[in-house]
């Protein structure tokens, strides 16, 4: 029997990407999924994907933007199967520019998303995982949560915010004896949608001809399940995982 098998599984922003692989890789070892992102059509084909193979998953539109939203989330998680195991915070955006061109608007979402998201999912989990003494919060950072770079300072800051975050909540529940893991994992170039995001025609055609080299999502994927089947007593805290020929 798999450490995944029967663990419930909550993903924010399974409806693309490292979201989507992470939930057809964790189904495919029998976790139970609660997937949450903004599109229903796009989770609702995941669901339907899921169950067609054997899996087991619910879907809820979420916005990770909103505390309330993160709450009903995963009351929506302890009724369908009665606890939550697993949080994979995934949910982000990359809008990229100079700070020069004032792209506020992109700042505050960036911010709201990347930071105020993952905070208001650890919120809505944590309690339960803390009564029960048991738990796993595995949070997306990215490569830039290590490395700045021109035309991605305030991503790089909100990565950053995340490593940071995942560190704090590491050493708090270390030393509260609550048995709950933490895990960062910080991609490198990978094959998503969030290269769509960027509105700034000058970086988004350096950003096209440097994710040249990105890896497939499922990468991601299988480091996550990784993270997820260790003993409890073994928490995977931090993975870089980069393109072999990326070297920033």
């Amino acid at each position: 029997m798999s450490n995944i098998e029967e663990k419930v599984v909550i993903i924010t922003g399974a409806s693309s990407g490292i979201g989507e692989a992470t939930a057809k890789e964790l189904a495919s070892k029998g976790a139970k999924l609660v997937l949450a992102a903004r599109r229903e059509d796009r989770l609702q084909k995941l669901q339907e994907e899921i169950q067609n193979n054997g899996g087991q998953a619910i879907y809820k539109v979420s916005d990770v933007t909103s505390h309330e939203q993160m709450e009903e989330l995963a009351e929506v998680a302890l009724k369908e199967f009665g606890k939550i195991d697993v949080l994979v915070n995934n949910a982000g955006i990359m809008p990229q520019a100079f700070l020069f061109k004032k792209k506020i608007d992109e700042w505050d979402k960036m911010i709201d998303v990347n930071i105020k998201g993952v905070l208001y999912a650890i919120a809505a989990v944590l309690p339960f995982m803390r009564e029960r003494k048991s738990g796993h919060i595995i949070n997306l950072s990215s490569v830039a949560g290590h490395h700045i770079y021109p035309g991605g300072t305030v991503y790089c800051g909100t990565k950053h915010a995340v490593k940071a975050i995942s560190e704090g909540l590491r050493r708090e529940e270390a030393i509260s004896g609550t048995n709950i893991r933490v895990t960062n994992i910080s991609p490198g170039a990978v094959s998503s949608e969030l290269l769509k995001g960027t509105t700034d025609s000058e970086t988004r055609a350096g950003l096209n001809e440097f994710y040249k080299i990105a890896i497939d999502a499922d990468s991601i994927a299988h480091a996550i399940s990784f993270a997820i089947e260790q003993p409890s007593d073994v928490a995977i805290n931090e993975m870089i995982i980069r393109p072999t020929v990326q070297e920033g």
